[in-house]
């Protein structure tokens, strides 16, 4: 407790000093690495530092354009390993970079919740329960990518106590009324433009083929909108065939975009900049900075995905107006 009040002492007394956020000063004080710049080329591979805290291997994920907004975290459990239990404050997604695990989630008055999950799997783990994570094989490590909006709350807030033992329950958001919690999500057709599927756990994103066309970005596109119970949280993934590009577009900060499947690129770049080049395969990610221009390229033999994970709401800042198209717009 001395030691969490010592590390809110001092992100409170320097919030106001070098230009950074609360939530910043707290991710360098946990002594794992950071990993800034525009992309990440393999969460499969990037680095990652021992957690004392969590027992585990760890890493931060904060490139351009999630400042401030969203946080994107690596989490790697050894061969066979379980972790010791976690309860945090706020909803967080679940990505599955490699492996196969076990995820047990509970709160007060509920029982638990255990179910299995692989490769590429998608799930959320609601705000206010306890999670706790295992390594269902002894062969090889678990790596999961975590995405919440940790930052944004400790704008607010900036006791980490807060957040990570606060003792307030959401006994309601573990008991569904009709369909099992981590059962396979389900279409939601009154929802969104069609694509919608609504559901706490997505099997596997790199395999899922429940989409409808989307020919608005580009020829051939087919896109998927996922849903979360009772959360803000949710996103899109896009599928488009080989040889294949999208349209041009931006929109606001905070957008985390991995990979699934494919091999290709995007280009990013402000109105009237220079342009950066992001090179991607399965396990890549990156955010587009708030209202950069980007485009997706698939140069693969197969379909191309490409999952992003969205921000709040009020991040969204949709906009395709060019206001130079001899500089913004690639033909």
């Amino acid at each position: 407790m001395t030691q969490t009040t010592n590390v809110q002492d001092e992100i409170t007394r320097d919030s106001n000093r070098g230009g950074k956020y609360l939530y910043d000063r707290w991710m360098e004080a946990q002594g794992v690495p950071v990993h800034r710049g525009y992309f990440i080329e393999d969460l499969k591979t990037v680095e990652v530092g021992p957690w004392a805290e969590r027992e585990c291997n760890a890493a931060f994920i904060q490139v351009s354009g999630m400042e401030g907004v969203a946080e994107a975290r690596i989490t790697e459990i050894a061969p066979g390993a379980t972790v010791p239990p976690l309860k945090f404050a706020l909803d967080e997604l679940i990505y599955t970079i490699s492996g196969w695990g076990i995820a047990t989630v509970w709160t007060e008055g509920v029982p638990k919740h255990s179910f299995e999950f692989g490769p590429r799997s998608l799930f959320l783990i609601p705000r206010g329960c306890h999670r706790q994570f295992a390594n269902a094989r002894g062969d090889q490590t678990l790596r999961l990518l975590h995405n919440n909006y940790l930052p944004v709350a400790m704008s607010l807030e900036p006791d980490p106590g807060f957040y990570f033992n606060n003792t307030y329950p959401h006994p309601e958001l573990l008991q569904p009324k009709d369909d099992e919690l981590y059962a396979v999500a389900k279409r939601a057709p009154d929802l969104g433009r069609g694509a919608t599927w609504y559901g706490n756990f997505f099997t596997d994103m790199g395999a899922w083929d429940d989409l409808v066309p989307h020919r608005k970005r580009g020829g051939g596109g087919h896109v998927v909108d996922v849903s979360f119970p009772h959360s803000q949280m949710g996103g899109h993934m896009s599928v488009f065939p080989p040889g294949t590009y999208k349209k041009g577009h931006r929109h606001g900060p905070g957008r985390v975009i991995v990979i699934p499947a494919g091999e290709g690129y995007s280009i990013m770049w402000p109105e009237g900049g220079e342009k950066v080049i992001v090179p991607w395969h399965e396990g890549s990610m990156f955010t587009p900075p708030d209202r950069w221009f980007h485009q997706h390229f698939n140069v693969s033999v197969t379909p191309a995905r490409y999952l992003a994970l969205a921000p709040l709401p009020q991040f969204a800042g949709h906009s395709e107006e060019v206001v130079d198209r001899a500089r913004n717009q690639i033909e």
